[in-house]
C-alpha cells in the first residue's frame, strides 16, 4: 500500500452542531451530539470534513477526561442506571473511579475511512479529531487521556502530536507499536472477512472472524477453567465446550457491527506506531501478563523510551487483553492515583 504524503496537526473547530439520532442510554443533562471538525487525513489528499459524534457526561466545567476503548467501543461509556450499561460502567460513573461528581468524561465514536474520504484511517487520525473537538468545545486542556487498547495507541499518538493538550495519560494493554505476531492474527480474521466479501457469506465470515478474535483477547487460564468439558456429539459431529461460547460471541458481533468498519479499524490498529520519545507528558502504563496481544515486555520498552515520566503498573489477571474490562476492581485505585 503505497502512502500519501503525511500532513500534521492541519485541523480547525467549527462551532456548529449538528445533531444525530437519540439512543436510549444518554441521561438527561449529557451532550450527545456531533461537531463538524476539518482534518487532513494521514493517508489522504488535502482536508477533509467529519462529523465527530461525541458523548460529554459529567459535572459542567469539571476537568475533562478523554476515555476510549478498543476498536468495538463506541462514545457511550457510562451510562445512567436504569439504561443498557456503557462499555466501561463499572469505571465511569458517581463515586466510581473515574468519578462523574468530579470530571467530566468526553468520548468519541471512533472514525472510518468512508468518513475521511480515504481507504485506511490511522491512530493519528483519531487524535487530530480529538484534539480538534477539544477546541470546538473550548477545552484547552484535557485533565487526562484515559485509553484502552486502540484507545491507549490513540492516546499516544494525541500526546506525540498535541502535548499541549492534556496534562497526563493513563494508557492499559496498548503500546506505541503493535507486536508482530498480533499483526498477523489480526491479518487473518481480515482475511476471513474479505474472504467472505468475495464469496457472498459475509456474516458468516465476520462471526468467524469474531470467534478468532476472541481467541486472543482472553487468557489460556480463563479458557482452561471454563470450558476443560467433554465434547457432546451434537447432530452429525462432536461439539466442543467452547464452541457454544464462541458462536454466540460471533452472532452478537455481526448483530453491532460491520465487515467495513471491523477490516478499517483492525487495519488502522497494525499500522499504527508512534515514537515514545515524541511523548513528553506524564504516563501511567498498566498492563497485564496473560495478554497475548499486547505483551508486557511491549509495555516495558515503552516505559523506558518515553520521554516524559512513566510508570508501569503490573495487574495479574486470567482475562488476557480483556482484563481492562474485567477486572475493575484491581483498576479502581489505579485510575484514582493516576488521576489525583
Amino acid at each position: 500500500m503505497s502512502q500519501l504524503p503525511e500532513t500534521r496537526n492541519a485541523r480547525t473547530a467549527d462551532v456548529v452542531d449538528f445533531p444525530v439520532a437519540p439512543r436510549v442510554r444518554v441521561a438527561f443533562g449529557d451532550q450527545q451530539s456531533a461537531r463538524r471538525i476539518s482534518l487532513s487525513p494521514k493517508y489522504g489528499n488535502g482536508p477533509r470534513e467529519v462529523d465527530v459524534r461525541y458523548l460529554w457526561s459529567g459535572v459542567a466545567d469539571a476537568p475533562t477526561v478523554i476515555v476510549q476503548g478498543g476498536i468495538s467501543a463506541d462514545r457511550y461509556v457510562t451510562a445512567p442506571a436504569d439504561a443498557a450499561p456503557g462499555w466501561w460502567q463499572a469505571l465511569v460513573g458517581d463515586g466510581a473511579a473515574i468519578d462523574l461528581a468530579r470530571f467530566r468524561v468526553l468520548a468519541i465514536d471512533w472514525l472510518i475511512p468512508a468518513e475521511l474520504g480515504t481507504s485506511t484511517v490511522s491512530s493519528e487520525d483519531q487524535a487530530d479529531a480529538l484534539a480538534a473537538l477539544l477546541d470546538a468545545l473550548g477545552i484547552a486542556r484535557a485533565h487526562a487521556f484515559v485509553g484502552s487498547s486502540y484507545g491507549a495507541m490513540v492516546a499516544l499518538a494525541f500526546a506525540a502530536r498535541h502535548p499541549q493538550q492534556t496534562e497526563r495519560l493513563v494508557l492499559l494493554a496498548g503500546a506505541h507499536r503493535t507486536h508482530p505476531l498480533s499483526t498477523a492474527q489480526r491479518s487473518v480474521q481480515r482475511g476471513i472477512v474479505r474472504l467472505g466479501q468475495q464469496s457472498g457469506q459475509l456474516d458468516e465470515a465476520l462471526a468467524l472472524a469474531r470467534q478468532l478474535a476472541m481467541t486472543t483477547y482472553r487468557g489460556s487460564a480463563e479458557f482452561g477453567r471454563r470450558f476443560a468439558g467433554d465434547p457432546e456429539w451434537r447432530g452429525d459431529r462432536f461439539h466442543f465446550p467452547v464452541e457454544d461460547y464462541l458462536e454466540h460471541q460471533g452472532r452478537r458481533f455481526v448483530e453491532r457491527f460491520d465487515a467495513e468498519r471491523f477490516l478499517a479499524l483492525s487495519e488502522s490498529i497494525d499500522l499504527h506506531d508512534v515514537a515514545p520519545e515524541q511523548v513528553p507528558v506524564p504516563s501511567t502504563l498498566i498492563g497485564f501478563p496473560s495478554d497475548r496481544l499486547v505483551p508486557l515486555a511491549d509495555l516495558c520498552e515503552l516505559q523506558r523510551r518515553l520521554r516524559g515520566p512513566a510508570t508501569l503498573e503490573v495487574v495479574e489477571s486470567p482475562y488476557g487483553h480483556d482484563a481492562f474490562l474485567k477486572e475493575p476492581e484491581q483498576l479502581a485505585p489505579l485510575l484514582r492515583e493516576a488521576l489525583r
